[in-house]
């Protein structure tokens, strides 16, 4: 993934926000109408940025950048791109749910850089009717046929974007007269005609069809959706109940779980779909959620299993279903308030060493003993890990080193003789990046 443009940030900034302009209808019409209403007076109530991804997968997609980039400046914002590497099309299986995928990271990796915590999607009513058809072909639930929220959460390594969705309730027929009426521009995807991709087929061959059955078609598709996506909630706050003997803090109690499953299946599979949904991941399929009761009704609640699931691994271990979760991350220091009692490294030393090149991450190797209390023994890291319940799939984790002292484990503490409890303090915090 490469980017982009370097933009120079005011930190007396009013709120920014950001719109995902791809350079097409339902985008260019957000932006337009996001800027006409940015301003109360003549004094900026926002500070707007335009997010385009370049996907790389069609010729005339240099020239989409160009175009959006071009708006950007007619408008008198600010812009940033990414460019995405989605490999060899032909063999890398869904190319639209890669796509996706790859263009909700990259959206939140800019709106993480330029401090933005709400992203405005321009998915429109048509949108709507045409995921609802393409789910009820897959054979989704409820979840699946709740549709696109308006609004929803997306959790990154160390805060929270909102993804919004304003046009959801427009249908692109009134769109199209916002554009005619305000004399907007925009260009036209050629992959948007070809019926080899499932939305497409449904947009052109479908729609027109249900239209012609029932002219309100796309609205009450749109609206059933609303309706179902109240149901999910319901089910959200079952599972919440159901769950509260479940529900630990680091993952699911095979026991209550399976006692819950045996008079009680539909409620059990809720409880694990909200869990799911808590991880980020997506629902499982009918099969492969009746292949782990297969797997659960002959495991012993001792023994160990594991699952891998969209690319994530579940595992069972010590009568506990967990996520394993990512390694992958970085050191922080945080600063200590100087009214806070809590201890920490001497922001002095550690500047000095820092400067000075010695403050590295490094892996185990087998040896390693860390005082984590006072009055304590320094002890192995094997057995901090085992007196912490530390899965072993999380034992590899990374270590802190000022020099040649180790300062500390992520998931098992920080060296005390090292503390200090005045002064200017720092706390070094592994930060992961999302799984």
């Amino acid at each position: 993934m490469a980017s982009s443009r370097k933009l120079q940030q005011s930190p007396k900034s009013p709120k920014r926000i950001a719109v995902a302009l791809s350079g097409g209808l339902d985008s260019v019409v957000l932006l337009d109408t996001v800027c006409r209403s940015k301003t109360v007076g003549k004094k900026p109530t926002v500070e707007i940025y335009a997010f385009h991804i370049h996907h790389g997968l069609q010729k005339p997609a240099d020239d989409w950048l160009l175009f959006c980039e071009k708006l950007a400046k007619k408008y008198q914002i600010k812009f940033d791109f990414r460019l995405l590497h989605l490999g060899n099309q032909k063999s890398s299986g869904n190319l639209e749910g890669r796509a996706r995928k790859a263009r909700y990271e990259a959206l939140a990796e800019l709106c993480e850089q330029y401090g933005i915590a709400d992203l405005l999607l321009a998915h429109h009513q048509n949108d709507q009717a045409e995921t609802i058809l393409l789910q009820l072909l897959r054979g989704s639930g409820v979840a699946g046929l709740s549709g696109m929220p308006n609004a929803r959460e997306l959790r990154l390594s160390n805060k929270q974007i909102t993804l919004w969705r304003p046009l959801l309730n427009q249908s692109r027929a009134e769109l199209e007269s916002y554009a005619r009426e305000h004399k907007l521009k925009w260009v036209e995807d050629p992959s948007n005609q070809d019926d080899m991709f499932k939305r497409n087929a449904i947009r052109k061959q479908i729609i027109p069809r249900l239209e012609k059955l029932q002219p309100e078609a796309v609205a009450n598709l749109a609206r059933s959706a609303g309706l179902i996506g109240d149901s999910q909630i319901l089910l959200d706050r079952l599972a919440r109940v159901d769950g509260q003997n479940i529900y630990q803090e680091e993952g699911i109690a095979i026991k209550p779980f399976k006692a819950l499953a045996s008079h009680d299946l539909p409620a059990a599979n809720n409880v694990l779909r909200y869990w799911l949904k808590t991880k980020g991941l997506p629902m499982p399929s009918q099969d492969r959620l009746s292949a782990w009761w297969k797997d659960l009704e002959t495991v012993k609640s001792d023994a160990q299993l594991e699952w891998v699931h969209d690319g994530q691994v579940i595992r069972l271990w010590r009568g506990q279903l967990q996520l394993a979760s990512n390694q992958e991350g970085q050191w922080v220091f945080r600063s200590i308030s100087s009214k806070s009692k809590k201890p920490g490294l001497s922001a002095a030393w550690f500047k000095k060493a820092q400067k000075d090149g010695l403050v590295s991450a490094k892996v185990r190797s087998g040896a390693e003993k860390l005082q984590i209390k006072a009055n304590a023994p320094r002890r192995t890291l094997k057995n901090l890990f085992q007196e912490g319940n530390v899965p072993p799939w999380q034992r590899h984790a990374p270590l802190l080193y000022i020099g040649q002292e180790l300062i500390a484990v992520a998931g098992v503490g920080v060296s005390y003789p090292h503390l200090v409890h005045s002064g200017s303090r720092v706390w070094p915090e592994w930060q992961r990046t999302s799984n």
